[in-house]
């Protein structure tokens, strides 16, 4: 029972990173872990004690969100703000220092960008999640097809049809199409059991895509 509380509460904070998670979101998850621990340990104390104060920080961790929704004031002071820390391609130091955030730290972050030259970044922001975002120089940024003049088509996303074996009906209906037609599609591509399929997935072109299980029994494409 606690367990399944505990599970609760940390789904109803919603779907977040622990990166993504705001320091008070942070220190409520912990609480709550820990009050789910201290219940489960102490077998003679009733399961409303450690109930009631879960339940308590959910409804207070809620009540916060909806506050920060409603006021920048109260979401700057528990989520905190962006900062800036390159601008024009220049370190600014101070910001640095406020954040207590170390040039190893974001020269390790831009590196995962793809960024190697300070130079070449118009601005560098270091969200409150954590993560840092880059906005290059516009020289500097990749070349698209809206500045080659080139027509692009629309590229959706692929819809998934089959996880770990398991087909997904509602997504194949939402398609309009139906087990047979996926089953003719999967012999096309030498597979005759849907379990031996890891994933496959519907492109908006019409080509599926089929990742079979490393031991599945593969027959010869059918032409």
């Amino acid at each position: 029972m606690l367990y399944l509380a505990v599970l609760l509460s940390i789904r109803i904070m919603g779907k977040r990173e622990v990166g993504q998670l705001s320091a008070f979101d942070l220190v409520v998850a912990i609480m709550i872990a820990e009050l789910g621990a201290v219940a489960i340990e102490q077998v003679d104390m009733p399961m409303y004690l450690g109930l009631v104060p879960i339940a308590t920080l959910v409804v207070l961790e809620i009540f916060l969100s909806f506050l920060s929704m409603k006021s920048h004031t109260i979401r700057g002071i528990v989520d905190g703000s962006p900062s800036i820390v390159i601008a024009n391609g220049k370190i600014i130091e101070k910001e640095l220092r406020k954040l207590r955030y170390n040039i190893s730290d974001l020269l390790g972050q831009l590196r995962e960008k793809d960024v190697v030259n300070i130079a070449d970044i118009q601005y560098a922001v270091l969200e409150t999640s954590g993560e840092l975002s880059v906005l290059l120089k516009a020289a500097k940024r990749p070349v698209t097809p809206k500045d080659l003049g080139l027509p692009v088509k629309y590229e959706g996303m692929p819809t998934p049809l089959i996880f770990d074996g398991h087909i997904h009906f509602k997504n194949l209906h939402r398609l309009q199409l139906d087990e047979q037609w996926l089953l003719v599609e999967l012999r096309k591509q030498g597979l005759d059991r849907v379990k031996d399929v890891l994933f496959a997935s519907l492109d908006t072109d019409g080509v599926l895509f089929v990742n079979e299980k490393e031991r599945a029994t593969k027959k010869p494409a059918a032409k």
